[in-house]
């Protein structure tokens, strides 16, 4: 059973990551942030849009500056902000409603998310088992949502069991580390796996498909998924955008499917639903009512052992009428009935007869 906290935190939570830290451009990322923060908003959803935090003077050997062969190496120094810079788009976020967050990549950026307040640290798939950032993060005793592509089963047990103990909050995505992601590679009865080995922990889905932003929702939402996490970007200025990327149409795509799941799912899941009167009537109208197959008298007394021999089943059941639903033994009949006659209420004494509940149920079933 998933705790109140971790629920109230983690669930019906979509974390939109600024893809490639919008590369390095803190206009681009306003822009990124206004779009999607409007798209968001009119679609009703609480969504954190997630920036990327490196210590880009330390992250990289310093043999390796410079290193435009390196794509690893050259992004990174590309896409290099200042805290002033991070600031800026902080507040923008906090601005649009959105709940800022980040993926810390190192420890010095685990504490320029406690510089800026951020409610929840993402961690990445690479990282699943760098112990030093893990500890580093968890000292903040921050909310953690981890990513799981490439992992093995120990490294979540690990993981889970280490900020279990500790009483953080933590929650899971599923995810496939290929960018982009086939639909043919999407994995996504993980999801059954993760809530199966982990039902106290909040599930997600952490995705880079991208042939459409319906289908998997759907998928996820109604294999237990909580919460979703995609790449953002918008068609600014001729920068090539990545097929793994979403565009806002394609969050609100998204976030109209995630309504749809919901409405068709109905969010009840620990309890039985509520039975509307609509499909009560419909199913009444399919039951079996009691019609006698011979004359009978008053004084007639019912038991299981000849019920066959006297009555049958037969639709349409009556107002009034006594179905299959009802077990008549040792009641007696009040006046007579013929052949064919539907068997009411009014025809016996007992429980049926005497209990206003019971006989008001009766009366206002049927035909």
């Amino acid at each position: 059973m998933v705790d109140r906290q971790s629920a109230e935190l983690f669930e019906n939570l979509f974390v939109l990551e600024l893809a490639n830290n919008h590369w390095g451009s803190v206009e681009r990322g306003l822009k990124i942030v206004q779009d999607h923060g409007t798209v968001c908003r009119y679609n009703n959803v609480k969504a954190s849009i997630k920036l990327q935090f490196r210590d880009v003077d330390e992250f990289i050997h310093p043999e390796f500056k410079g290193n435009a062969d390196l794509r690893y190496v050259k992004k990174t120094e590309d896409t290099k902000l200042s805290r002033d810079d991070f600031g800026t788009l902080v507040s923008a976020i906090r601005r649009v409603g959105c709940i800022p967050m980040a993926t810390p990549f190192d420890e010095q950026s685990v504490d320029l998310c406690v510089h800026f307040d951020f409610p929840i640290i993402k961690v990445a798939s690479s990282d699943m088992n760098d112990w030093p950032l893990l500890e580093k993060i968890a000292s903040t005793r921050r909310p953690v949502i981890v990513s799981t592509g490439g992992a093995s089963e120990k490294d979540m047990d690990d993981v889970v069991s280490y900020f279990t103990k500790r009483k953080i909050p933590l929650a899971l995505n599923h995810c496939v580390s290929l960018y982009p992601s086939e639909d043919s590679e999407l994995e996504l009865d993980q999801i059954d796996y993760l809530k199966n080995r982990y039902p106290h922990l909040v599930v997600g889905l952490s995705t880079h498909e991208y042939h459409d932003w319906h289908s998997s929702m759907l998928i996820s939402y109604g294999k237990g998924a909580r919460t979703w996490e995609r790449h953002i970007d918008i068609d600014y200025q001729g920068v090539p955008v990545s097929s793994y990327c979403s565009l806002p149409h394609q969050c609100d795509e998204w976030f109209k499917a995630f309504h749809k799941a919901k409405e068709m799912c109905g969010g009840v899941r620990d309890q039985r639903r509520n039975v509307s009167r609509r499909e009560i009537e419909y199913l009444d109208a399919l039951v079996r009512g009691v019609y006698a197959k011979r004359e009978l008298e008053p004084g007639y007394q019912f038991s299981v052992e000849t019920f066959n021999d006297d009555f049958y089943l037969a639709i349409p059941l009556k107002k009034g009428q006594l179905s299959c639903r009802e077990v008549v033994n040792g009641e007696k009949l009040t006046r007579a009935i013929k052949p064919n006659d539907a068997l009411t209420i009014d025809h016996i004494d007992g429980p049926y007869a005497e209990n206003d509940t019971l006989r008001k149920l009766i009366e206002t079933r049927g035909l």
